[in-house]
């Protein structure tokens, strides 16, 4: 825990994370932004419609369009507004994905049962008006064995969904439980010394995953970069996006950056957890381990909130 920590303060140094200056690189990388578990609860500094206005806006004042926001309809239930908000995006120009309906493991499922919860999000987004094309599966939990896997494959080809992969994974989900506990012990915190954070994190698994693309492809592949509809992508987005460019990245919708080549490829291995990028890498021989970023961790991110001075240290 400890080196990673160490290595992503070397790495943050190097960070851009203020907006660029200057004239964009004519041959940028590219990079589009996806959001899960939409729509989301209310939560620690936002409610979920405060939260939908911030990230809309966030999204039209970056310039971004076209992200792909993924919708987990179960938590319509939860949501009396959650239909206006998932219209809320798609008014301002951004699809809207299946997630699922009661976001299930596909490994602690038979394939036919968790096939019958995606029919069923498919027709309660359908109800709304949305005609998603791309699944995303929770957890990016692909299977326990290659028949189960593959069941899962054919019944998504079957219901007309796309696998809407991501190639850069991280723990935002978890920065956002760190952040609540922050606002929790201090109300007062140093939200610069999160946005950095934040940044910097998702910067630096974005430069991890994008390495292992040009070492197994020989190229930078059209990411998609994993994010969830919460708190902190609300308060950050533009941070975030001006931080990516100016580190050379083109922001792209996600349906372009899932016209690249690797979203015809169908990885023959279980090792899907972490993005289509490391899948690829693992079926040409790199070890697990290697394809996993060191802040992919509980215990390492609530150090890195220690250090920062965002969470008190723990009682000895």
């Amino acid at each position: 825990m400890r080196l990673a920590c160490l290595l992503f303060a070397a790495a943050l140094a190097t960070l851009p994370i203020s907006p660029a200056t200057g004239a964009q690189a004519p041959a940028a990388r590219r990079i589009a932004l996806s959001f899960d578990d939409a729509p989301r609860a209310d939560g620690a500094f936002f409610t979920g419609a405060e939260r939908t206005r911030r990230l809309v806006a966030g999204l039209d004042a970056a310039g971004v369009q076209g992200a792909l926001v993924f919708a987990t309809t179960s938590n319509l239930d939860a949501a009396p507004d959650g239909a206006a908000r998932l219209r809320a995006y798609a008014d301002a120009g951004h699809a809207i994905g299946n997630h699922s309906h009661a976001h299930p493991w596909l490994r602690r499922s038979e394939a036919d049962a968790y096939l019958a919860d995606v029919r069923a999000a498919n027709e309660r987004l359908s109800a709304l008006g949305f005609a998603p094309a791309f699944f995303r599966y929770p957890f990016l939990d692909e299977g326990k064995d290659a028949a189960q896997r593959d069941a899962a494959r054919e019944g998504l080809s079957a219901l007309g969904l796309r696998n809407g992969y991501v190639t850069v994974d991280n723990y935002d989900w978890y920065l956002d439980v760190l952040a609540a506990e922050a606002l929790a012990a201090n109300p007062d915190f140093d939200r610069d010394v999160l946005r950095r954070l934040y940044v910097g994190v998702l910067l630096d698994a974005v430069r991890f995953y994008d390495g292992i693309g040009r070492e197994t492809l020989g190229r930078s592949p059209a990411h998609v970069l994993l994010l969830h509809e919460n708190d902190l992508a609300a308060l950050f987005i533009t941070d975030l996006v001006a931080a990516l460019r100016a580190d050379g990245w083109q922001v792209v919708p996600a349906a372009e950056a899932y016209e690249d080549p690797i979203a015809g490829s169908a990885p023959d291995t279980l090792f899907n957890g972490q993005g289509r990028v490391a899948a690829l890498a693992r079926v040409a021989g790199r070890a697990p381990h290697e394809l996993v970023h060191p802040l992919e961790d509980e215990a390492a991110l609530r150090e890195l909130f220690v250090e920062r001075g965002l969470l008190p240290a723990p009682q000895p």
